[in-house]
């Protein structure tokens, strides 16, 4: 019988360990992701996200350590716990003369014996094709279809069966502007209105402030940082630079929390305040100083205490 998750975390992962022949690649991971959350995996390329992705995934066996994934340990999961589970991969092998229309008809067919009342599956085919932005190339085959579009479609193919979990790796990869912005839509329609949780990957700093609810920071083998955008950035940067000027001169002021002191710079000076900006560092300051940190192994300061959430 699979034990049952702490709260209500859909990703429970605890000890996890991966070697390959005398190489560690993960050496004591440690995380959960909870019912609608959305959480992404950041970490330079070697760290082991995509190894992490596919144990999750149950593609791939691990060394150690004990994982559930809706309740189940993935390298165990059979069709039914599959049929739950939503996978958008990098990359996947064409089927060039079909078209959407069919390969989503296709695969929608295996997800149907698995629909309950609670939980419907597939989707309904036409608001899937509407909600990706493929419904004027449904019928045209996909040999044809540009980069994005084909993109797209893996995206339509990872979420046909109405996932409670769904893994995003590179979602965007080939994304256009207009696109990815469409895409950070579906993300949020998913976890605000489906409740699906969804654990992604990227390269991409400013998608994952954009979308993500907690960040996890995975470096050396662990799990070295875990928090929303916002801590992060507060744990790293410590302070805030506060810019103003009043009568022609300009002003700088260095502070841990700005907001009181711009409220106190206002009951001062109300109107007389101009220019105002407060600067924080940013997501990309962040990771690289968490990261560069960690693996230099200055793993004493604050910053870089393994993340115990």
């Amino acid at each position: 019988m699979p034990r049952e998750l702490a709260d209500d975390a859909v990703v429970r992962v605890r000890d996890l360990r991966m070697t390959y022949g005398s190489h560690d690649v993960l050496t004591g991971v440690d995380f959960d992701v909870h019912a609608g959350e959305v959480v992404c995996l950041l970490g330079p390329n070697g760290a082991g996200k995509t190894t992490t992705i596919e144990i999750l995934e149950g593609f791939r066996m691990r060394s150690g350590g004990d994982v559930r994934v809706l309740g189940e340990d993935p390298a165990q999961g059979g069709d039914a716990w599959r049929a739950r589970v939503g996978v958008v991969l990098q990359s996947w092998r064409d089927h060039a003369r079909w078209t959407p229309r069919r390969l989503l008809e296709q695969l929608g067919g295996y997800f149907a014996p698995y629909s309950t009342p609670e939980h419907p599956r597939p989707y309904e085919l036409d608001w899937l094709l509407d909600t990706v932005g493929l419904t004027e190339n449904a019928d045209r085959k996909i040999g044809t279809l540009s980069g994005g579009q084909r993109r797209r479609l893996d995206v339509a193919m990872g979420i046909i069966g109405r996932p409670e979990l769904l893994f995003l790796d590179e979602p965007t990869a080939g994304f256009d502007p207009q696109a990815r912005r469409d895409f950070h839509d579906l993300v949020h329609r998913l976890s605000d209105l489906e409740g699906t949780s969804i654990l992604l990957t990227t390269h991409d700093l400013a998608e994952a402030e954009r979308l993500a609810d907690r960040i996890l920071i995975l470096a050396a083998g662990r799990i070295v940082a875990d928090g929303s955008a916002a801590e992060l950035t507060r744990q790293v940067a410590g302070t805030s630079e506060v810019r103003w000027a009043r009568g022609g001169e300009r002003f700088v002021h260095a502070t841990e929390d700005p907001t009181p002191f711009v409220r106190r710079l206002f009951e001062q000076y109300g109107e007389e305040i101009t220019d105002l900006e407060v600067n924080r560092a940013s997501l990309e300051d962040t990771y690289i100083a968490m990261v560069q940190r960690f693996e230099s192994g200055d793993r004493t300061t604050p910053v870089l205490a393994e993340a115990t959430r």
